[in-house]
This record gives C-alpha cells, sequence and structure tokens, in this order.
C-alpha cells in the first residue's frame, strides 16, 4: 500500500469554539419581563419594625452590622447559616438562601442558584476556560468577566441566579488525561494566577469603585493539589495527593494565593482530595493558616460539595460525623456545600468539640460576604447601580459578539501547510466535505461542562452551510467515540469530490469530564484511521478539527 498522504492543513480548536463561531441565537422576543422577586433580607418597605436593627442599616459599618445580627441569633440559627442551601430567619426578616450558583464561562445552570425558565431562558455562553485562556489577554478575561458579572445581577434581579458564584477553577491542568482540565486556564501556574485575578476582579468590582462592595461574589476552586477525579481505581474522593513543599508552593499554589491577595476574592473552595495525608477542607494549616492567615482572606471558605461527608464516609478520617464537622470549622471551614454540618454541628458542640465562637467565625464571614452583596439592603430592584438590570441586559448583542471574539482569539493554530492557505475562502469554494463525529453534534456537547443554557446553538455543519453553496455531511464515526466506522468508503468519495475537507474530531463529555479522567490522549477508536483515509482520498485542502480540552 502506498504511504499516506500527509494531511495537508491541521488546526486544534479547543470546546465550545465551534458553537461560538457559528453561533445564532434566540430572538429577543423570548425574554419577556418577569416578576419573581429576587431573595433579600431587610425588606423595611413591607416589614418598618426592621429599621430598629443595626444590621439592616446600611449606613453602619460591615463589622458593626455583622455583630448585631450573630447576636440576635439561637444556636440553631447559626448552624443553619454553615451550608449552602441556608436557612431563613422569618423573625428577623431573613429569607432562605442557596449560596451555589456556578458561572464558570458564562451563567450556568449547574448549581442549585441558578433557573433558566420565566423571564430569562438562556445567558451568553463564553468560550471554555482552556480555550479562553489560550489567548493570552487579560483585557479579554476581564471583559468576560464583567458581562457574565452583569449578566449574573440581571438574573438575580428577576429571581433567577444568586449572588455568590463558585468560579472560577483555577487548578493546574499538570495531567492532560484529567477530565476536568477543559475548566481551567492550562498548566502553567503563572497563566492560571493571571487568569484568576482578572476574572475574579472583573466579576467581583462595582462600577462605583467601592471596594467594600461586591457586584457578585467569585470563588477560586478547588484548592489544592487537585488534578485527578477517576483514573484507574484512583478516585478523587480518596485520593492523598504526595506534594513536596517546593511543588506545592511554586505550582499548584501561586494561582489561588493571586486570587486571595492580588484579587481580593470572596471566597476560596477546598477540594476533595488529601494533600500528604490530610483532607484539604479538615486542614488547619492550609486553611487558618495559609488562607485566613498567610494570604489574609476577606471573605469565606467553603467545601466542594459534600466533602466534609466525604472526609468521615470515603476517607474516614475521623472516628464519628461530630469529629468530622469539629475538625472542619475549627480547621477554618466556614460553609458546607450540602447538609453534613447542619446535622452534626450541634451534636459536636454538645460534646465540646467545637465551640460557638467557630460557629460565630464561620457565619461572621459568610454575612459579611452577604452585606458586601448588598442581601442585607433590602429589595435590591432599588440598587441605584444595577436595580434596573434584567431579562433586557442578558444574551445582548454586544456579550454575544464578545463570545465570539474569544472563540476567535483563542483558536490555536498548530499546521497551515501550502502557502498559508488558511483562512479558507467561501468564495472560493464550491463544495465543502463536512466530515466526522463533532461536525452535527445537537446535544449542547460542544459548550463544555459547567455550562448554562445558551442563547443559541449552531453546529458546525450548519455554520458551514450558511457560507459555502454545497456542503456534503458524513459523520464518520457512529459517535464520539469511534467503536466503529460505518461506511468508509462513501467518506472517502465524499472526501475526493470536494474543494475542501473539513474534519470535526476530538472528544466529547462523554470521554473526559468532572468524574471521568482519560486513559490516553489519542484520538477516540478509529478516528485517527478515519482521518488518515479521507486524507489519502482528498483532491483540495483537508482541515483538521480537533475538539478535544
Amino acid at each position: 500500500m502506498a504511504p499516506p498522504k500527509p494531511i495537508k492543513l491541521l488546526m486544534i480548536y479547543f470546546p465550545v469554539l465551534i458553537q461560538l463561531i457559528f453561533l445564532s441565537y434566540y430572538p429577543r422576543s423570548v425574554f419577556s419581563d418577569g416578576n419573581t422577586p429576587p431573595a433579600f433580607a431587610c425588606d423595611v418597605t413591607n416589614n418598618p419594625g426592621l429599621k430598629s436593627l443595626s444590621f439592616c442599616n446600611s449606613s453602619l459599618d460591615i463589622e458593626t452590622r455583622v455583630a448585631d445580627l450573630v447576636n440576635k441569633l439561637t444556636l440553631k440559627e447559626k448552624i443553619g447559616w454553615v451550608i449552602s442551601g441556608a436557612q431563613g430567619v422569618p423573625r428577623l426578616g431573613i429569607p432562605n438562601y442557596e449560596w451555589w450558583s456556578e458561572a464558570l464561562h458564562g451563567v450556568s445552570n449547574t448549581g442549585r442558584g441558578v433557573k433558566f425558565s420565566g423571564p430569562i431562558p438562556a445567558a451568553t455562553s463564553f468560550p471554555q476556560v482552556i480555550l479562553t485562556a489560550a489567548s493570552f489577554n487579560l483585557s479579554l478575561f476581564q471583559a468576560i468577566g464583567k458581562a457574565v458579572s452583569t449578566e449574573a445581577r440581571a438574573m438575580h434581579n428577576v429571581g433567577a441566579a444568586g449572588l455568590t458564584f463558585w468560579s472560577p477553577n483555577v487548578n493546574i491542568f499538570r495531567d492532560p488525561r484529567w477530565g476536568r482540565g477543559q475548566e481551567t486556564p492550562g498548566e502553567d501556574p503563572l497563566l492560571s494566577a493571571q487568569y484568576g485575578v482578572a476574572y475574579v476582579r472583573a466579576l467581583q468590582q462595582r462600577d462605583d469603585g467601592d471596594s467594600t462592595r461586591l457586584k457578585v461574589a467569585a470563588c477560586c476552586k478547588h484548592y489544592t493539589a487537585y488534578d485527578l477525579d477517576h483514573w484507574k481505581g484512583f478516585d478523587r474522593f480518596t485520593f492523598d495527593a504526595q506534594v513536596s513543599q517546593q511543588d506545592l508552593d511554586d505550582t499548584y499554589q501561586p494561582p489561588f494565593k493571586s486570587c486571595v491577595v492580588d484579587g481580593n476574592v470572596a471566597s476560596v473552595m477546598c477540594s476533595y482530595n488529601q494533600v500528604n495525608g490530610k483532607p484539604t477542607c479538615g486542614n488547619p494549616e492550609l486553611l487558618n493558616g495559609v488562607i485566613r492567615g498567610q494570604w489574609k482572606l476577606n471573605g469565606y471558605i467553603v467545601s466542594d460539595c459534600d466533602s466534609v461527608q466525604v472526609l468521615f464516609d470515603d476517607q474516614h478520617y475521623t472516628k464519628t460525623p461530630e469529629e468530622a464537622a469539629a475538625l472542619a470549622l475549627n480547621s477554618g471551614l466556614d460553609l458546607d456545600c450540602g447538609s453534613f454540618l447542619i446535622q452534626h454541628v450541634e451534636a459536636a458542640s454538645n460534646l465540646g468539640l467545637i465551640n460557638e465562637t467557630s460557629i460565630n467565625r464561620a457565619i461572621s464571614n459568610n454575612f459579611a460576604t452577604m452585606m458586601r452583596l448588598g442581601f442585607f439592603d433590602g429589595n435590591p430592584k432599588q440598587d441605584h447601580l444595577y436595580g434596573n438590570l434584567g431579562p433586557k441586559d442578558v444574551c445582548t448583542d454586544e456579550n454575544r459578539h464578545l463570545a465570539r471574539e474569544a472563540a476567535r482569539q483563542g483558536i490555536v493554530l498548530l499546521k497551515n501547510d501550502l502557502r498559508n492557505s488558511l483562512p479558507l475562502s467561501p468564495s472560493s469554494l464550491k463544495s465543502l466535505a463536512v466530515i466526522g463525529p463533532n461536525a452535527n453534534d445537537t446535544t449542547f456537547n460542544m459548550i463544555g461542562n459547567y455550562a448554562g443554557v445558551p442563547c443559541g446553538y449552531t453546529t458546525p455543519l450548519k455554520g458551514l452551510a450558511a457560507l459555502v453553496p454545497t456542503v456534503v455531511y458524513h459523520p464518520g464515526c457512529s459517535n464520539v467515540a469511534c467503536e466503529e466506522i460505518p461506511d468508509i468508503k462513501q467518506a472517502r468519495e465524499i472526501a475526493s469530490s470536494a474543494d475542501a475537507i473539513v474534519l470535526f474530531m476530538g472528544s466529547s463529555q462523554s470521554i473526559e469530564a468532572e468524574g471521568l479522567d482519560r486513559v490516553n490522549i489519542t484520538l477516540p477508536g478509529q478516528q485517527e484511521y478515519l482521518i488518515t483515509q479521507v486524507a489519502e482520498s482528498s483532491s483540495g485542502f483537508t482541515t483538521l478539527v480537533d475538539c478535544s480540552r
């Protein structure tokens, strides 16, 4: 057999690029005004008696207001505010609050605090972080963060989102097989730190320049040395990362330090794993010692969801659940994503494992953050800066164009043979072959994980069909796993008759995602064979688009 003909053009696109480059959108008419009230405390308009409470007096400093509120709470009421599904205190005009909202690359419905329905059925979906970070453009990171925070506040005003967003992910993507690497800025501690600072500042900084207040609250996660989910018998819930102090200081900690020291992030999330034999959410040296002591965090420390329970149930680090609850709070944890603490903190207190001072410290950090966000200032629709935000401010033309520009800037071109033939000119092409399992994905897979509902979605096939007179499509493989190629002959015939070919290959969320690491970094299944066969048959330019993370 003759040697395979070399592929003439090679490009790498990171996830979500395709959805963004060929984006279409919901018409503006789907966004109607809503009347769902957001959650807020200190509604003095409907309850004038609250005016006498110091914690409802926005003219006082936050420390004074927090102290007043904490002093008014019973132990049970205090414990209700160390969990993510915080329990309201009706007698003081405080409603329930869901802390868990996400905004990794746009407002996401992964967390329980966000609902896409009614007045706002979608939000702008920006490129997955690994793509955006490849632009190395700090001003772009900031622009995206500002757009996301504006949409977040708009959603909050109609009761569709919270104010606390557990983003960004600044873990180091050291091993390319890690399923969550797509969420991160990459393997470089410096770039990851710069991305984290830029995104955090853009999410949090208010337009009036008041540094004591927050537009929304960001959270840098997952602290620390976390880069494994599920791989060859190892699991993130029980994995013990053995890390030297030098590697910790040089590699894993810099992004988190920059988030706190330079970005003034409102929160840090501790991870599931252990570091050198100690669970991160139960390690006083890492929490009280480093985050709070050395870096001076002005905010709260939150656990990854159920990780306090994990250190008891999965890691068996303590003998009783009460000891686990006490260990977490005494180590410096302020908020439990889950319900473990509300189930066991009171019993731990009765056993003398934890004193009320530690509980007061935790809820004081939590309440201070909420006060910086204006949660205790009454109806947010009366806020002079952001009270008028609503459905009209979500999925705007400006934000959609920014998403598209971010995708363009993040494209990584690996090879461009034959006299710089890229970009292809639609006007010079009469026919185009579009081949591959990712070419016509209609399941939103290309957006990446921790995404919300996009303003619109166009597959690569549909986008290219709008540019070239004749487009012929062939999936190549039955699915992304590409365990079989049903009709390689037809794929070759299509390739041989087209002026140019675009192959959309790579992985998907079914191959790499949270809880799912890759065993290798090769193209799945028989994808490489498909590429070779198509390239050999090509009479024109062949462009390979790798949609892997």
